[in-house]
């Protein structure tokens, strides 16, 4: 899009379905190279990854061509197919729905860290515990039977 101009950073944040631990650190690298490969392939600029035993959060800076929405279903569906195909895990599925939350430019060298860090940070704090303060923080009005299957 010619004269189209924009700076929008994203934290993006998915579970696996029934939130099983089945990223092993084993191939943890692996797939988030994999999913770094499928958001350079449409385009989008990945800051920072970490994919937890059960979910997955992802900062990039997307550009107004492509719907979060959109590039979120591509990851899930295409990592979802790899990790089957590598047999990493036998049936495999993330859970629907995510979490997109918004950032300035002054917050991202934040949220890198704060995403890099993520097994010390479950250390102290749930992952239901985390996503519930995401989604208070960011003011966002949600109804528990919608949120993600929480186990903790």
């Amino acid at each position: 899009m010619p004269n189209t101009y924009s700076q929008l950073y994203i934290q993006i944040v998915f579970a696996v379905k029934g939130r099983q631990c089945f990223i092993k650190e084993s191939f943890r690298d692996e797939l988030q190279k994999y999913i770094s490969g499928i958001i350079k392939e449409k385009k989008q600029k990945l800051y920072a990854i970490y994919c937890m035993p059960d979910h997955t959060h992802i900062f990039v800076s997307i550009k107004p061509d492509i719907a979060i929405s959109d590039l979120v279903r591509d990851i899930k569906a295409n990592s979802s197919s790899f990790i089957k195909e590598k047999h990493f895990v036998k049936n495999f599925s993330w859970q629907t729905g995510f979490g997109a939350f918004s950032y300035s430019k002054s917050q991202a060298s934040n949220v890198v860290d704060y995403i890099l860090r993520q097994p010390e940070h479950h250390k102290k704090k749930t992952f239901k515990q985390e996503y519930i303060e995401f989604l208070q923080k960011f003011e966002i009005e949600y109804d528990d039977k919608y949120l993600f299957e929480f186990y903790d």
